[in-house]
């Protein structure tokens, strides 16, 4: 795991005074964010309360673990960034930088968390372990697994935007894990904003979800995330999180582990260090753990002894070395090799396995296999076989949610995923890594129950203005949607819910947004299996297909700008069989782009006219991806992505 260096600017930290050292006999009397907080939570000797026997982690009572669950872009992770700052876990003169727990560039890059992420702070003297979690439902094996870490969640939403999909797919695990909830509405600060109504809307899904009484009575926190702001009354905010503290420590349970007991830790996420290998991540259910203790791997498929070599906890978000961690407390161990998530850590004397982490089974599969193009590795030299599928099966271990098969062809692989933007991810991640692949289009995973052929089915939730809704909804019928639910605000815009077959929204949201013209909103959710509800219509367009190899020209792509919608800018390399564009038609065309103005000793008037292209947007992966058919591949490369048919030669491509 990488992690950013932070740099003290400025003059030093002052020192603690003497009032503030009287208060640390007390920890409940330190103001909050204080130098002397952040001194109580790291170095505050033995005392009343303190980790026993020599145990980094306090006694179970005084710690607290949580995840931080909302949909995606909600505020998750500018919360997690307030409560660190304020807790007191950085000194004064820090440098911080936004966003602190998004530590991977594909994650500042898209503005979303990917990947499940650890922090720890601590407040009047209870240590809080935080989870912070993926909003996107692609990335739900992160949530499903980490939500075994902890003890209760605080549950965010949009003041404006309210429950949407992903808000009542966390829920739903929360719920059936029976944690104790904190509601928190956020963003009350919006010029939009309708607490009253999202608030009905939240309990609401708590009753459809089948709530107990108990669950269905939660209370209700506001926040302004990016100010770091937290009420009661959101007519009058606050001027700090201290409130959500306090119902952190006070309205959510100590987890239930005993420290006398056999060791239990389940396996909840995989790390790797560049010097101690594998890092296993999980609760200690009972018992306790220490560098040199010699523990007892139970796996799927069998169980062997294994020795801890290096045991960290967390501080903030960094991993910092320990001697021993305690009942309790979420624990990285290194020194174990082969560790899978589900994997249980126990006593070698008296071993007490856990049940394994179960997720919801994937649903979109695409083809991954060696580049064979004539540009192949021209740019890396990881483009072999054994390359690739190294990467996969590392990327296996880590993910649950991800399933690598083989298949008939030794070069091939048959990756499945909970749906496009993840396999978008993984690829994305291994084109920086300097991996070259193609990979096909993303097609569904079927089922077959009782002789009967059964697909997944998504939860759509639209919103967009009164105009477009005909628009949407027509193109959501052809792909066999069934509008359930519809709602108009008043203010121009509508929210409508469908159910849809997943496949019919493979390459749709780039239509969403031309049908919209860029104002709609639509987020998905999977939402179980029915029965197939038959063919539909594919792309109705065809591809301009480059004829020979060379380098386009302005001249000829300027005289093909008529027949449709190009690709590629001017001066790009080109190769038989490569898509350089959509042609306006249901046909393939065969052209040739490298084709230059003929020269003569002519000269007319008007005839050496400059050339003027239009601008062409770059293609990005997730809309080649969708775009492309069954006979088309997307050849990805460390410093391009190309479209290409599957049959380079025109004479062995069907007809279309």
């Amino acid at each position: 795991m990488h992690f950013r260096r932070h740099t003290a600017v400025g003059p030093a930290a002052p020192r603690t005074s003497l009032s503030q050292t009287a208060a640390l006999k007390n920890p409940a009397t330190l103001p909050l964010g204080s130098d002397a907080a952040r001194w109580d939570a790291t170095e505050r000797p033995a005392a009343e309360g303190a980790a026993p026997e020599g145990l980094a982690s306090p006694p179970p009572e005084r710690i607290r673990n949580i995840a931080i669950i909302a949909h995606v872009d909600h505020g998750k992770t500018t919360l997690v960034d307030h409560l660190l700052r304020q807790s007191g876990t950085f000194r004064s003169n820090e440098a911080v930088e936004e966003r602190y727990m998004d530590s991977m560039d594909l994650e500042r890059e898209r503005g979303i968390t990917i990947s499940a992420k650890n922090a720890s702070f601590t407040y009047k003297g209870v240590k809080v372990n935080i989870v912070d979690t993926p909003g996107h439902s692609d990335f739900g094996g992160e949530v499903e697994r980490v939500l075994d870490m902890v003890d209760g969640a605080v549950l965010l939403v949009d003041a404006s935007e309210g429950p949407l999909p992903q808000t009542r797919f966390v829920l739903k695990k929360a719920l059936e894990q029976k944690l104790k909830l904190i509601v928190c509405i956020n963003k009350i600060d919006r010029p939009d904003a309708r607490i009253n109504e999202v608030h009905d809307d939240i309990f609401s899904l708590f009753i459809d979800l089948g709530a107990t009484d108990e669950q269905a009575d939660f209370e209700t926190i506001y926040t302004i995330a990016r100010e770091g702001k937290s009420t009661l009354d959101p007519a009058q905010p606050g001027e700090s999180l201290e409130l959500l503290f306090d119902w952190i420590v006070q309205k959510l349970p100590a987890p239930q582990a005993d420290p006398h007991g056999s060791l239990q830790l389940l396996v909840a996420n995989i790390d790797y260090n560049d010097y101690v290998g594998r890092l296993a991540i999980g609760r200690i259910r009972a018992g306790s753990l220490r560098v040199g203790d010699e523990v007892l791997v139970i796996q799927a498929d069998g169980r062997r002894s294994e020795r801890v070599r290096a045991l960290y906890g967390y501080k903030a978000g960094r991993q910092v070395p320990v001697e021993a961690l305690g009942a309790g407390d979420i624990a990285v161990v290194a020194g174990i090799e082969d560790i899978q998530i589900g994997d249980t850590l126990t006593a070698v004397h008296d071993p007490r396995p856990l049940p394994r982490i179960h997720v919801d089974e994937p649903t979109v599969a695409i083809m991954i296999s060696v580049n064979d193009g004539p540009f192949a590795g021209r740019e890396t030299k990881k483009v072999t076989a054994r390359h690739i599928k190294e990467r996969l099966e590392r990327e296996k271990l880590q993910n649950v949610a991800i399933r690598v098969e083989d298949t008939a062809f030794t070069d091939t692989w048959k990756v499945v995923g909970r749906g496009e933007l993840q396999l978008c991810i993984l690829l994305e991640q291994m084109r920086r890594e300097g991996y070259e692949v193609l990979v096909s289009k993303p097609q569904v995973v079927l089922r077959d129950e009782d002789g009967r052929k059964m697909e997944p089915m998504e939860s759509v939730v639209i919103d967009v203005e009164e105009a477009y809704l005909g628009a949407v909804t027509a193109k959501l019928g052809e792909r066999k949607g069934v509008m359930t639910h519809l709602t108009n605000r008043g203010s121009g815009r509508v929210r409508a819910e469908f159910r849809v077959p997943a496949r019919g929204l493979i390459g749709y949201r780039s239509e969403f947004l031309t049908d919209t013209r860029g104002t709609g909103l639509l987020n998905t959710h999977f939402d179980g299996y029915e029965a197939y509800k038959g063919e539909f219509s594919a792309r109705s367009t065809g591809a301009l297909v480059a004829d020979r190899m060379g380098r386009a020209t302005p001249y000829s792509l300027h005289n093909l700008e008529d027949r449709g919608r190009l690709f590629i800018p001017f001066n790009t390399e080109v190769y038989e069989g490569m898509i350089i564009g959509e042609h306006s038609k249901g046909s393939d065309l065969n052209v040739n782009v490298t084709r230059e103005k003929k020269l003569t000793n002519v000269r007319a008037s008007g005839s050496d006219e400059a050339v003027r292209l239009s601008p062409v947007q770059p293609l990005t992966l997730e809309a080649a991806m969708e775009w492309i058919t069954e006979e088309e591949l997307l050849e990805i490369t460390p410093g391009h992505i190309r479209i290409r048919c599957r049959q380079l030669e025109p004479g062995r491509r069907p007809k279309r």
